[in-house]
């Protein structure tokens, strides 16, 4: 570690309180749907404009993730956290200005551009350095991390519901209908915490020493042989890589084609209003997160293959099912558990990657698989929207999504793990990789 704060974090656990913290404010991103028909109402925005904002959003976290892997390897992830802390919170106050200007350039610049890179960078620095603070516990610390990224939109989806006001046409005119302070001025407010307090949680985030290792109690747990390191290049010539790019694609796109329109799709299949849409985002958001802890957990004990098969064949039946649910208390359930296997996804995964290419070169490597982010971000709301402009309902774009999640648990099935450090040929037929 280099520089006076470095020197005094030597306690892993400060650093994953850190990661928590930048995560839990960086998860407000999955509140969208709280903003869509504020958005549309007061600009007379189609769904699929201020739809296309998410999509960006998304995109440009995996692109940036992928990307800044590298950058938390080389440069060293305080540097990277501390520059995600900029654009996060610049694209969300630029966000304000798209609606105070009126302007779906800046919406998409400022949230979807802006905003996305800055979240990116963000989201891939606590879960690279982390797997190699907690080399026994990669798949309880991952999913401790990412837990607070589910949790972020819990939070925003309750309060944004009440600091927006609502708008409505009264003498043929939009006007405010309900006091509130205004979705600019929500923006600049969340923006200007944003930056102030990932900034702060940036300075505590640092990769352990070269000569760093785990406690002596930690290690005993350690049971597994440890797994070769590769680098990228290595990764790349391994179909591991690709199995797990695409549970990760398929996982995302189902899920985000919930998310990118669970205050709508429950508002139009319950008659709820916006707010009681919001509290089922809470609550679901709280699932979402609760599931990345669960099912990371369960994957030290049961691996992480057994932990993917659950997590893929459950939500099959599911998706059917949430079509026809007209209650809002089962609509509920029925999301929340949808949204633990998708946070589920999401934390388990660091730990899938690590077990199959050691964890040295982690920022890179799972940087690149976060590209199945990136491009399910851009498939699951488009394949919402399009379906839903083809068919007059969302009903359709679910069935898919159940279809692509059938194909994910048969993907699985074809995993193999490689060889480990103490063997010499892998289960796969794979010759073990350049030891970096």
């Amino acid at each position: 570690m280099s520089g006076t704060l470095g020197a005094k974090v030597q306690n892993r656990w400060s650093v994953a309180a850190a990661g928590v913290v930048m995560q839990l404010l960086l998860g407000t991103v999955y509140a969208w749907s709280v903003f869509k028909k504020p958005f549309m109402a007061a600009h007379g925005w189609s769904n699929e404009q201020v739809g296309l904002a998410f999509t960006l959003v998304i995109l440009f976290i995996g692109v940036a993730a992928a990307f800044g892997g590298k950058f938390v390897d080389k440069a060293g992830a305080r540097k990277v956290a501390t520059l995600a802390a900029i654009l996060f919170g610049l694209g969300t106050i630029l966000t304000g200005v798209a609606d105070k200007t009126g302007s779906l350039a800046m919406l998409y610049i400022g949230y979807g551009i802006i905003g996305g890179i800055g979240n990116g960078l963000g989201y891939v620095t606590p879960i690279a350095v982390l797997v190699r603070w907690f080399p026994d516990k990669r798949g309880f610390i991952t999913g401790l991390a990412v837990m607070g990224f589910g949790f972020g939109a819990a939070i925003m989806g309750q309060i944004a519901p009440f600091m927006i006001p609502k708008t409505g046409m009264v003498d043929g005119a939009l006007s405010i209908t309900e006091a509130g302070w205004g979705l600019a001025n929500t923006f600049y407010i969340f923006g200007g915490v944003f930056l102030v307090a990932l900034l702060v949680a940036a300075q505590y985030l640092n990769n352990p020493p070269a000569d760093w290792v785990a406690p002596a109690p930690a290690k005993k747990k350690t049971a597994a042989p440890s797994v070769v390191s590769v680098d990228l290049n290595g990764a790349l010539k391994m179909p591991q890589f690709y199995i797990l790019w695409l549970l990760l694609f398929i996982n995302v796109t189902a899920g985000i084609a919930l998310i990118s329109n669970l205050s709508p799709l429950a508002q139009d299949a319950c008659g709820i209003t916006a707010v009681v849409a919001g509290t089922v985002i809470f609550i679901t958001s709280l699932f979402n997160g609760l599931g990345r802890i669960f099912w990371s957990s369960l994957s030290d004990k049961l691996g992480r293959k057994g932990v993917f098969m659950l997590i893929l064949g459950t939500q099959i039946p599911l998706f059917f099912l949430l079509p026809q649910i007209g209650n809002v208390a089962a609509f509920t359930i029925v999301a929340c558990y949808i949204l633990a296997c998708y946070g589920g996804g999401f934390a388990t995964m660091p730990a899938y990657a690590a077990d199959t290419f050691g964890s040295k070169n982690m920022g890179s490597i799972y940087g690149k698989i976060l590209l199945a982010w990136a491009a399910a971000g851009v498939a699951g709301p488009i394949l919402m929207e399009k379906i839903k402009s083809a068919s007059g309902s969302f009903k359709m774009a679910i069935y898919v999504a159940a279809v692509l999640l059938a194909v994910g648990f048969v993907i699985n099935l074809l995993y193999r793990k490689p060889g480990t450090a103490t063997s010499t040929e892998p289960a796969t037929g794979l010759k073990p990789a350049v030891q970096s």
